[in-house]
């Protein structure tokens, strides 16, 4: 009812029923970034497809420069560009510093996972979890239950548990665990986790909540979807 009176004021005020809307549209998305959370950043694309570019000079400069390909990739696998990730990430593979590098196992095999060979893959980021089972705040579970969700449920339901395990804080995994145990027909272990997401997001500081605002509201939703 709230919005519905502010368009009508801005409408008053603006004379346009299409400006009031665009501008009405352009409040409520400031509001969101500022408190809650829910509508991605329109800056942040933006800003990384220009370090992107800036990467990619570097690279071609200086082809040894370990840093910039490390950066580069990550960008890369945020866009879901795996195979130009893979290609960014291969010179360094043979090297003394990667060998020890649990971060760079974990790019390297997710970027693997999703180009044809998920069992080089798979071995890859075992192979970062063995080096340091914390890696990425146990980013590297949830990746490979994302992974193995449609083909070996039970599978990336450990893999969950493992990252619930490593990561307390985080909704996102009670969320993917609700809803893996529902298509596996756990009905009641499903509203189990979501509810779990939920009350762990009710004991987390402000700041937060704020990331995990997102994760919440999904678990809401398929907790009372039953």
């Amino acid at each position: 009812m709230k919005i519905f009176l502010l368009f009508g004021l801005l409408w008053t005020l603006l004379g346009n029923p299409f400006l009031a809307l665009i501008v009405l549209l352009a409040v409520l998305y400031i509001l969101d970034r500022r408190f809650i959370g829910l509508t991605p950043s329109l800056l942040k694309p933006i800003r990384a497809r220009s370090r992107r570019a800036a990467l990619r000079r570097e690279i071609d400069a200086n082809p040894s420069n370990s840093g910039s390909r490390l950066e580069l990739a990550k960008l890369l696998l945020d866009r879901r560009k795996y195979g130009e990730a893979r290609r960014t990430l291969e010179p360094l593979k043979e090297t003394l510093v990667m060998e020890e590098s649990a971060e760079f196992w974990d790019d390297y095999g997710t970027s693997l996972l999703h180009t044809g060979q998920p069992q080089e893959g798979e071995a890859c980021i075992r192979k970062a979890l063995e080096l340091n089972p914390r890696v990425k705040y146990g980013q590297p579970h949830l990746r490979l239950a994302a992974y193995f969700a449609a083909s070996d449920k039970e599978k990336a339901l450990r893999e969950l548990e493992a990252f619930s395990r490593i990561q307390s804080s985080s909704c996102e995994g009670y969320y993917r665990m609700g809803r893996l145990q529902s298509e596996l027909g756990r009905s009641e272990q499903a509203k189990e986790a979501c509810e779990e997401g939920l009350r762990l997001y009710r004991m987390l500081p402000r700041y937060k909540k704020r990331q995990e605002r997102r994760w919440a509201l999904l678990c809401f939703l398929r907790k009372n979807a039953g």
